[in-house]
């Protein structure tokens, strides 16, 4: 089954329309983003994305609430109104480093139970700032909740640890165990996303990123399970910026599209 490619609408500033044309042309299968909760804002963006023939995973990452029971009601809010746009899935930035296991443990099993009602996939991304911020709190996460499948964005973990990981290989090889979906950021000990991956001088953290991808890769083509993956290099400031003008010292489009083509040729 071959791995299916999608675009970040994040950093996105041209009208959809020819966002998504765009999309279509450069070879992507379709769009990972968030939906605006007003209904025919939603509707808009839907049918523009069926227009172009692209699919919707759909991506919440609206955890900001610090008190529980409010965070609760707005993950729910926002993971039904995805769930409405029909999407091959949904990638979620799930609970917060500051709450315990417990209390992240409760959004998990709220996005299992909404998962099991609706038939719509939900996975939970390897994020900072987020439950599975760091290899080993992820490894005690995925240990204690079997059932709980990821998008493996491991570029957070290099920055988190400052390491490209090497001491923390059982954790990633449990992570890749039980990952669907790849984001293809490239990080580094010193930040989530290099300046570009082209350039020679982050030749080894690319090689180690790939040998990453290229075992959940294995993995599913071992399986017949279908991977997605998203090409999210983020925009400005995400993106290393130059001081005093602020302009980015990359362009985010062209390094997308250019990992969608080196991963589309390697995984062929």
């Amino acid at each position: 089954m071959p791995t299916k490619f999608y675009a970040p609408h994040w950093g996105n500033t041209l009208p959809f329309d020819l966002f998504c044309r765009n999309v279509k042309a450069a070879g992507y299968d379709g769009v990972e983003m968030a939906l605006p909760l007003e209904a025919d804002d939603s509707r808009i963006i839907i049918d523009t994305l069926k227009s172009y023939d692209l699919e919707l995973i759909g991506q919440y990452w609206q955890s900001f609430e610090r008190d529980l029971d409010e965070h609760s009601q707005n993950y729910e809010k926002y993971l039904r109104n995805l769930i409405a746009a029909n999407p091959v899935f949904i990638n979620c930035q799930t609970g917060k480093d500051f709450f315990t296991f417990d209390q992240n443990r409760q959004l998990f099993d709220l996005a299992a139970r909404i998962s099991a009602e609706t038939g719509v996939k939900i996975i939970h991304e390897t994020h900072r700032g987020k439950a599975l911020f760091a290899a080993h709190i992820a490894q005690h996460y995925l240990t204690q909740l079997p059932d709980v499948r990821i998008c493996l964005d491991i570029s957070h973990w290099c920055n988190v640890h400052e390491s490209l990981l090497d001491d923390q290989t059982e954790a990633v090889s449990l992570a890749i165990s039980r990952a669907d979906h790849i984001h293809s950021r490239v990080g580094h000990p010193e930040g989530p996303q290099v300046n570009d991956p082209r350039a020679p001088e982050w030749e080894l953290t690319l090689n180690t990123h790939l040998a990453w991808w290229d075992q959940v890769v294995k993995r599913h083509q071992a399986n017949g399970t279908q991977l997605t993956v998203t090409t999210e290099f983020g925009p400005a400031t995400y993106m290393p910026v130059m001081p005093y003008t602020q302009l980015p010292i990359g362009n985010q489009w062209e390094i997308n599209v250019f990992m969608m083509n080196l991963l589309k040729e390697r995984y062929a």
